[in-house]
């Protein structure tokens, strides 16, 4: 069967072997959302204290999750790749050397997140209201953080030999299980204590804990492309120096969007509730709408990525030059559609305020259909990672947050008579220009020069040799 997946996806079918990777992933990723939806919905019903304590600790466990990401997916690239060149021998040493690294690494930052806990609420100006709630639910999350990055680390390492289906069906059984857990753990039942707030994440702590382990497990059983021993967690330290440089630009990548995403909410806040309100409703649509695009993009990684790794160079570029053709065709029809329907989105949100209903549909018009550029970004930053070039995603990301969007969503909102709607405008406009740029740079070539998984490069050279391709020096 294993052989069979490798043939489809060094010589089969392109589309084939797209769609065969990208649906259970999208499957997953849509569950993965239950967390959030289970969360917000059980503590939604616990007041408007509860609501914000859980609004102000998510964004920091974000950039918390998004400082280790890197690890994750310089894993996942330097599997497809080994997978792809047939080395079964270096994909077990780099899943085993990959997960020791994410673990210490989790470790740390849950660590330092639960002693800095109070001082980071404190700075962020919470009221003692909320202060109480949040400080046990941020606390609890950080611990939880070890966990979610063992198993986001499973789940990298699987997709980067192509098996999506394991993942698929622990994320499934865990999300039913968390839907259980959040009512009791938060209201308490009989004699088992209410843990308010803190017992949604406490209820992800279990969920998340029960899916690292079985993801553990399976990795030592070995069934499922790769297989693991006890005794290859002896650190590597070349290994580790080599991964931390190749994932450190994704980091930062992954880090820049999180906190662009932040600004972006402080600007917006100053128009007011119904603007604020309003993004609310569109930021959920967009990112649901990405969920698919995202499950296209990682399929793309490995496809990519295990080619490149069996020198098929010019495959992994036709597969790029699809993939990129569908996520842009997929997410325009999507975007057309919901230009249509903008006001009935908003309505299944929002169903008894006129005023957020208009303007979160005018919101909506402005940006949807200009929604194909991200469906090319997406594909194509997911390419550069699986040829090595994480500085290109980085840079794509700092050009995307601080160059384009932000300045112009200040510009056009506070220097022009568009007013609020100057901050829409600068959704499309942003994706259009990163699309064009994005496909301008992976038209020159560069990305094809880098091959991580040689044995004779070091790390750093493989890092400085991507600065001297793509024109940085």
């Amino acid at each position: 069967m294993a052989s069979g997946r490798q043939h489809l996806f060094l010589n089969g079918s392109i589309p084939r072997a797209l769609f065969n990777l990208a649906v259970p992933i999208v499957l997953a990723n849509i569950l993965q959302a239950g967390y959030q939806l289970t969360d917000a919905f059980w503590v939604g019903r616990l007041g408007a204290a509860a609501v914000a304590a859980v609004s102000i600790s998510m964004p920091v466990t974000f950039l918390v999750i998004a400082m280790g990401a890197g690890l994750s997916v310089a894993g996942a690239t330097l599997t497809a790749q080994y997978m792809g060149a047939g080395r079964h021998d270096m994909v077990n040493h780099v899943a085993a050397q990959t997960l020791l690294m994410i673990t210490v690494t989790s470790i740390i930052l849950a660590a330092l997140g639960v002693l800095l806990s109070p001082y980071l609420l404190t700075l962020l100006g919470v009221t003692p209201q909320v202060y109480d709630g949040a400080l046990g639910f941020m606390r609890v999350s950080f611990i939880g953080v070890i966990f979610v990055f063992i198993f986001a680390m499973f789940q990298s390492l699987m997709r980067g030999v192509g098996q999506t289906r394991i993942p698929l069906f622990i994320v499934l059984g865990t999300v039913i299980l968390n839907f259980a857990l959040d009512p009791l753990l938060i209201f308490g039942y009989g004699s088992f204590p209410a843990f308010g707030v803190k017992g949604a994440a406490l209820a992800t702590l279990a969920t998340q804990s029960i899916a690292a382990v079985i993801g553990l497990w399976v990795f030592l059983r070995g069934q499922h492309g790769i297989h693991l021993a006890w005794s290859g967690f002896k650190p590597d330290f070349a290994y580790i120096k080599k991964a931390f440089f190749l994932g450190f630009p994704c980091s930062v990548e992954l880090s820049t969007r999180g906190l662009g995403l932040m600004l972006m909410t402080f600007l917006i806040a100053s128009f007011g509730t119904l603007t604020l309100a309003a993004y609310g409703i569109g930021a959920n649509v967009l990112q649901v709408i990405t969920i698919p695009a995202m499950g296209l993009s990682m399929a793309v990684s490995t496809l990519v990525g295990q080619n490149i790794g069996a020198g098929n160079i010019q495959r992994a570029a036709r597969i790029t030059h699809l993939g990129t053709l569908y996520g842009f065709g997929a997410l325009t029809l999507v975007g057309m559609l919901a230009y249509l329907i903008a006001p009935q989105i908003v309505a299944f949100f929002v169903p008894n305020d006129a005023d957020v209903i208009r303007e979160g549909a005018h919101f909506i018009r402005i940006m949807c259909l200009a929604w194909g550029g991200i469906g090319i970004q997406l594909t194509i930053v997911s390419a550069f990672r699986a040829s090595g070039n994480m500085m290109n995603a980085m840079v794509i990301a700092l050009i995307s947050q601080w160059m384009i969007q932000f300045p112009l969503a200040y510009i056009l909102s506070n220097h022009t008579a568009l007013g609020a709607d100057g901050l829409w405008w600068s959704f499309p406009i942003t994706n259009i220009l990163i699309a064009i740029i994005s496909i301008a740079w992976f038209a020159r070539g560069g990305w094809k020069q880098t091959r991580i998984t040689e044995q004779d490069k070091q790390a750093l050279e493989v890092i400085d040799k991507g600065w001297s391709d793509e024109g940085y020096r």
